[in-house]
């Protein structure tokens, strides 16, 4: 795929979708935004990718945000009364991106190598697992500039890293290092600065090498449970497992279970 302001890399059966737009700190605006939709929409799609991994161009930013200076017009916005009610209605893949999906069940990484600051937090939410160089910077920061959160950062952020210290940051706009992502959860794991890209490819293949079928529903039953009375919960938990009926595959894990026949037990004995 030729795209101007994002890369796209398939490695085997990883994808890494790159915000390419270093010289803006890899903000996005309208044109980002058509490419991010087009190479989301083939991760998910494709039936021979796994594992995603998003990540930023250069080494200062992930993403910045918004391009606040593209025009008004540039149709990065809902302007028009029938756009606004079509985005509220859900209608629309999101401002940045496709951040308003929730239908991706396979596993997203997000290597941060710099700074994601607004729209840019919120696509480090997209992902399930965030990995961070020791120089990322976190922040609300378009509180500053009177701008809301749209692309998800109100309800993702709560559900990664609680109540409490989301208001907190939502509020205030305060920016945290990686050491303090970390703590309050909002990072996985830091690593050295340069190395997020290498240490969420590492993530990626071993995830790759295990089953795919249950990570998928997993991933399912807890994003669709997420919030709900426990028991509308764990109905949800069963819908999606009984999914693993049709699955092939199932088989295969019950024979190795029985075998002993797994990845992790391979790799200790070589």
């Amino acid at each position: 795929m030729d795209f101007a302001q994002i890369s796209y890399e398939k490695r085997g059966e990883v994808t890494i979708i790159r915000f390419n737009r270093p010289e803006v700190m890899n903000c996005v605006g309208a044109v980002t935004h058509r490419e991010l939709v087009e190479a989301w929409t083939d991760f998910r799609d494709d039936g021979n990718a796994k594992v995603a991994v998003i990540t930023g161009a250069g080494d200062r930013a992930f993403c910045a945000g918004g391009d606040l200076k593209s025009t008004p017009e540039s149709g990065l916005l809902p302007l028009t009364p029938a756009e606004q009610a079509a985005h509220a209605r859900g209608e629309r893949p999101g401002i940045l991106g496709p951040s308003r999906w929730t239908d991706i069940y396979k596993p997203i990484i997000a290597a941060v190598n710099g700074v994601a600051y607004a729209g840019g937090l919120e696509w480090a939410c997209f992902a399930d697992i965030r990995v961070a160089e020791e120089h990322a910077r976190f922040g609300v920061t378009c509180r500053r500039w009177n701008i809301g959160l749209a692309d998800g950062g109100t309800q993702r952020l709560p559900r990664i890293i609680g109540m409490g210290r989301a208001m907190e940051l939502i509020i205030t706009g305060r920016v945290v290092d990686a050491d303090e992502a970390f703590a309050m959860g909002l990072v996985n794991e830091v690593v050295p600065r340069g190395k997020s890209l290498e240490r969420a490819l590492e993530m990626a293949e071993m995830i790759c090498r295990l089953p795919q079928g249950a990570i998928r529903t997993d991933k399912e039953a807890a994003v669709r449970g997420f919030g709900l009375p426990l028991a509308e919960g764990l109905r949800v938990e069963a819908e999606c497992f009984n999914r693993l009926f049709d699955d092939p595959d199932l088989l295969e894990g019950v024979r190795r279970f029985r075998e002993r026949d797994h990845p992790d037990r391979k790799n200790r004995q070589t």
